[in-house]
């Protein structure tokens, strides 16, 4: 019996393959490569000519600022339902020169997990919606989850399994594994355990050259980079093993709201003093914005909304707030009690009566259709009174709950985490981190620039008030504004060390030399990527 011999087109397309060739349509070009691999792959494969396209793009674009006409489209959108089809999307891009772009949640602040701010650019986006497989070990206090999960299908996969065992990360269920993990992610419990990047315990990767590597295979120095450094990066994370911490069956969320007129720049003044020093049971957010004056019309005013978690019931928390932080005025008709899971959905803003299952909901945006743009900062000495009526001014400058500060306790374990044992180093010496964030229903470039504008001012505002010699900033709250690559991602390390300082500190440099390592050619790359030094030479 003869031999069955390959298709014309797969011929065309190992030839291809091996010679690196580029044409005017790169994109039939990847797909023979794909098909080479794996003949049935194109099933999962959304051309722009494809009538899923702009409903699948569109799906996980968590920011309407970049959902737009202008907006720079992928060349394709590729949904991978194995591993083996990633290490194929890898190769065959490596051959083609198409960029690929990783979405996992979609939250990127500057949207670069799906676009990009360079028109010319062909990229892919490799959208990892199909593989989020979650695995719980309640024995070992453990799970492997892959990245494409969200936050909220996470918890409410342990919660099913366990009331006592949780994991310390984000509060919005939408954001997915893969990006919240890769730049350190924060929530709730981080003044107990750390951040979510602190509790990974093994990772799943695959490298620029497509092999598949776990932390034992890739070294401690890879594992130590992909826990913080940046998504996007180093490889693709496909699953992280990660260690679930401790909670009680019973928790506590509360919440005090409290305008000018009821003494709130006082009552945020002195929660400065209070907040870092707190027992590690217990979590504070404060949220300001400009409001409607409620006893006088026309007019606006500043309220503070302090939100709170302690991991214990209330009958614990008020003596203990009346102790050391008295001049809030908690009482029990501000708290209520819940499972931590429920928590969850308690600070993501959802009604109290909410069942459980509404952390599975992928589709929930935490902004709805509101456009934003957020900035960071941390603050290491207690901003004065004056400091804070200046921001008040700046509130009052925008719309009612237009623009705002989101202040998040530290101290507890943050400060006992060493800066260097990932790259997230804003550790010790931190009271507070803040988020100034400005939100718009407008269309149009004239009311975005309006918004943008005076968050910069805002930012600006800031200044003296905040950390220095770098202004540092968190990674997950992306801000081209702080410095960026070039449009397509290339990138040097003197240009990229004006931004990387602020996310990392002193441990850019580290980056840097893993990256170097890694990723020589610096195939994963994005506008604010950690660069090889061999890009610089």
């Amino acid at each position: 019996m003869d031999t069955a011999h390959p298709s014309f087109p797969i011929l065309v397309a190992l030839f291809v393959l091996l010679l690196g060739v580029t044409s005017s349509q790169p994109y039939e070009e990847f797909l023979q490569c794909l098909e080479f691999h794996d003949s049935n792959i194109t099933s999962i494969v959304y051309t722009r000519a494809n009538s899923s396209f702009s409903s699948l793009l569109e799906s996980s674009i968590r920011n309407p600022r970049f959902d737009t006409s202008a907006t720079p489209k992928p060349l394709l959108i590729f949904t991978p339902r194995q591993i083996s089809h990633i290490e194929s999307a890898i190769r065959c891009s490596r051959a083609h020169r198409i960029q690929i772009r990783v979405r996992s949640g979609g939250h990127d602040y500057e949207g670069l997990s799906y676009s990009t701010i360079s028109p010319s650019l062909t990229f892919l986006v490799l959208d990892l919606r199909n593989l989020r497989a979650i695995q719980v070990d309640v024995p070992s206090k453990t799970a492997w989850a892959q990245a494409g999960a969200t936050l909220g299908e996470l918890y409410y996969r342990i919660a099913e399994k366990s009331s006592i065992l949780a994991f310390p990360s984000g509060i919005c269920p939408t954001v997915g594994l893969g990006g919240q993990i890769s730049g350190g992610g924060w929530g709730t419990l981080l003044r107990k355990y750390g951040l979510a990047a602190d509790n990974v315990l093994d990772a799943t990767v695959i490298d620029a050259k497509g092999r598949i590597l776990n932390r034992a295979s890739m070294g401690e120095d890879l594992f130590w980079a992909i826990r913080g450094g940046g998504g996007n990066t180093f490889g693709i994370v496909i699953a992280w093993k990660i260690k679930l911490v401790p909670v009680p069956a019973t928790v506590t969320a509360c919440t005090v709201t409290r305008t000018l007129e009821q003494n709130a720049t006082e009552i945020v003044h002195r929660w400065q003093y209070v907040v870092d020093k707190l027992p590690n049971d217990v979590f504070f957010m404060v949220v300001l914005n400009s409001v409607a004056n409620p006893v006088q019309a026309n007019a606006t005013t500043i309220q503070a909304s302090f939100n709170s978690l302690y991991l214990g019931g209330i009958e614990g928390l008020i003596p203990m707030m009346d102790a050391k932080f008295p001049d809030l005025g908690l009482r029990r008709e501000n708290c209520v009690e819940m499972s931590w899971a429920k928590s969850i959905l308690y600070f993501a803003g959802f009604p109290l009566n909410s069942p459980l299952e509404s952390l599975l909901d992928r589709t929930i945006s935490a902004t709805g259709s509101a456009k934003f743009k957020g900035k960071s900062d941390y603050v290491k000495e207690p901003i004065p009174i004056s400091g804070f009526e200046g921001i008040w001014e700046k509130l009052k400058e925008v719309g009612v709950q237009t623009g705002g500060l989101i202040l998040a306790s530290y101290g507890g374990k943050m400060s006992e985490i060493p800066e260097s044992s990932i790259p997230f180093p804003h550790r010790a010496g931190n009271i507070y981190q803040v988020e100034e964030v400005a939100f718009w229903v407008e269309d149009g470039v004239e009311a975005a620039d309006g918004y943008l504008n005076w968050l910069r001012g805002l930012y600006e505002y800031m200044t003296p008030y905040v950390s220095k010699n770098p202004r540092e900033a968190y990674a997950n709250y992306r801000d081209l504004d702080i410095g960026r690559n070039g449009g397509g991602g290339e990138g040097d390390y003197r240009r990229a060390r004006s931004w990387g300082s602020s996310y990392y500190k002193n441990n850019f440099d580290r980056l840097v030399r893993v990256k170097t390592a890694v990723d020589p050619a610096n195939f994963f790359r994005n506008e604010q990527s950690i660069p090889p030094l061999s890009s610089w030479r």
